[in-house]
């Protein structure tokens, strides 16, 4: 497989949804309204994360851009979590791409105590041969969720995925704490 050439319409996707998620909270700025969007960021997964899923999940190489709906990925961060819910209806509302499946991880927590709200969405990139559909996965999550995703996500690496069980359990307390935080930040918000 030519892995440069695959991955050029997965990094123009990333480009263009930063570009545009970006210009959202630049819009609320701009209009003088706190923006829901506190900072977007994206990357393209990488050929050995992918080569991995591939003997992990018994892919076929010609259907992954079918089978593999994170191959770009885009992260919204919020400070609240109704803000993730604000940004989801933003979201929703756009006519630039199209939803194809919504996962809320925020109300309904993974066993880990992961919380996100993902979107796999088909977008249309503009390619010299025409128009390709790609898909991508937008994650949208508070800032206190992506810190403790981002450590359980490092911890999980570094132990090839067979974290102890203390770990898990411990892991598990801080995102339930975390969680908690975060709803005790969003009650003193509204209590302004």
């Amino acid at each position: 497989m030519d892995w440069d050439r695959f991955f050029v319409p997965y990094q123009q996707t990333v480009t263009e949804l930063k570009i545009k998620l970006r210009g959202l909270r630049d819009q609320f700025e701009k209009d003088g309204k706190n923006s829901p969007i506190e900072f977007v960021t994206g990357r393209v997964k990488t050929q050995e994360s992918i080569e991995e899923k591939i003997i992990r999940r018994h892919l076929d190489e010609t259907r992954l851009s079918l089978d593999l709906q994170d191959i770009a990925g885009v992260r919204i961060m919020t400070k609240y979590v109704e803000d993730v819910y604000t940004v989801v209806e933003l979201l929703r509302g756009r006519t630039d791409f199209q939803i194809l499946e919504e996962r809320d991880y925020v109300t309904n927590a993974k066993p880990s105590g992961y919380r996100s709200y993902h979107i796999v969405i088909e977008y249309p990139v503009q390619m010299y041969s025409g128009e390709r559909k790609v898909l991508a996965e937008i994650q949208v999550r508070t800032i206190a969720m992506n810190v403790w995703a981002t450590i359980e996500h490092d911890l999980r690496y570094k132990h090839g995925d067979n974290l102890p069980a203390p770990m898990v359990e411990q892991l598990t307390i801080l995102a339930d704490d975390n969680f908690e935080w975060d709803q005790r930040v969003s009650e003193i918000r509204a209590s302004e």
